[in-house]
């Protein structure tokens, strides 16, 4: 959440900020706007990997706290338009994507998660994590306290990362106030990076991405974490092309928070959710529905790959890898290892 150059100091300010991206010319209905008039004016910064070192000192940061049924974590204040030079706006495309304020579906995104985590169907301990869209970062810190072997954050702007993602993951680091911080003893062998970049060409730069066909069975992230990133329809075949090449196969879990429509800008969960149905091999499910009879209504899915199925085998051993976009894995009988094939359309290619 973006601080502000209010001189009432007095005036309390909520948790987090509402989503507004209505313009004089947008019509108010995302569903029927134009994505070619949406798309960015200027190309996108350069993708690089920001450094813990590399924090702008000169930036004043503060926190405060945010609790979370008992949990409670610090979320960094700064201000846009020391930052960015810009004042009471939410997004310029191209530009700046938001990062600085913090949107309720973060919240909404650690407490579906800890309601999971709770509840025996997931485990973070050990596990490689990969928050997309990071902002204030607070999923992938939470990650962190419950045992996360690696987290990754990632956003648009590099100066989200150097002024406010990394000053609040040590702020949280260096709060011992908090029930979850017992759980997190080994900091320094846990495997924490900031990237910044556009989606289209940033999982060049992420580490556990596979980079040849070979090293998929050991690549990719065990969750993806995502909060408000499907806002605009123009963006979202890139995010969803990026998760495929993130997300470890076959058993890597996807979980985001989003509102059910933006009006104005065209997305929301369910017209993500089409793209990814359109795709055909990631099986959705309803995690959380937060409504309060006057806002939008904000969701949480939970997204996998879809389970193995026999049509896919090729040799009568069965003993198959199933991957769940174009590339799959058998085992081959002579030559005694696993060979990739790929997919076109309904034909099977072996290479």
């Amino acid at each position: 959440m973006a601080a502000t150059n209010s001189n009432s100091e007095n005036v309390q300010k909520p948790s987090f900020e509402t989503f507004q991206l209505f313009s004089s010319t947008a019509s108010g209905f995302g569903i029927f706007d134009d994505p070619a008039q949406q798309a960015p004016s200027i190309p996108p910064p350069p993708c690089v990997e920001v450094l813990p070192s590399e924090v702008h000192s000169s930036v004043k940061h503060s926190v405060e706290s945010v609790n979370l049924d008992g949990i409670t974590l610090l979320k960094g204040r700064v201000n846009t338009q020391q930052v960015f030079g810009l004042s009471n706006s939410d997004l310029v495309p191209g530009k700046y994507e938001g990062g600085l304020k913090l949107w309720e579906g973060s919240l909404d995104l650690i407490k579906a998660l800890r309601c999971d985590i709770k509840s025996g169907l997931i485990s973070f301990g050990g596990k490689r994590v990969l928050e997309l869209g990071c902002g204030h970062g607070l999923p992938g810190i939470f990650a962190l306290f419950v045992g996360a072997a690696a987290v990754h954050f990632q956003d648009f702007n590099a100066e989200v990362l150097r002024c406010l993602t990394i000053p609040n993951l040590n702020s949280n680091l260096s709060n011992k106030s908090h029930p979850l911080s017992s759980n997190f003893t080994n900091c320094d062998k846990i495997d924490v990076r900031f990237y910044a970049g556009d989606w289209n060409e940033v999982d060049k730069l992420l580490p556990y991405v596979a980079t040849h066909v070979e090293d998929n069975q050991n690549a990719g992230y065990d969750f993806i974490l995502m909060a408000e990133t499907v806002y605009s329809i123009n963006s979202l075949q890139n995010l969803y092309n990026l998760i495929k090449k993130c997300l470890r196969h076959p058993d890597g879990t996807l979980y985001f928070a989003a509102k059910k429509y933006y009006f104005g800008v065209g997305g929301g969960t369910r017209r993500f959710l089409s793209v990814v149905e359109k795709d055909g091999v990631m099986a959705s499910s309803l995690v959380a529905e937060i409504t309060d009879g006057s806002s939008n209504v904000r969701e949480v899915w939970r997204l996998k790959p879809k389970e193995y199925h026999p049509s896919f085998s090729c040799c009568s051993c069965l003993y198959c890898c199933w991957f769940p976009w174009n590339v799959r894995f058998y085992w081959d009988l002579e030559k005694g290892k696993s060979q990739p094939m790929w997919l076109q359309g309904s034909k099977i290619q072996y290479r």
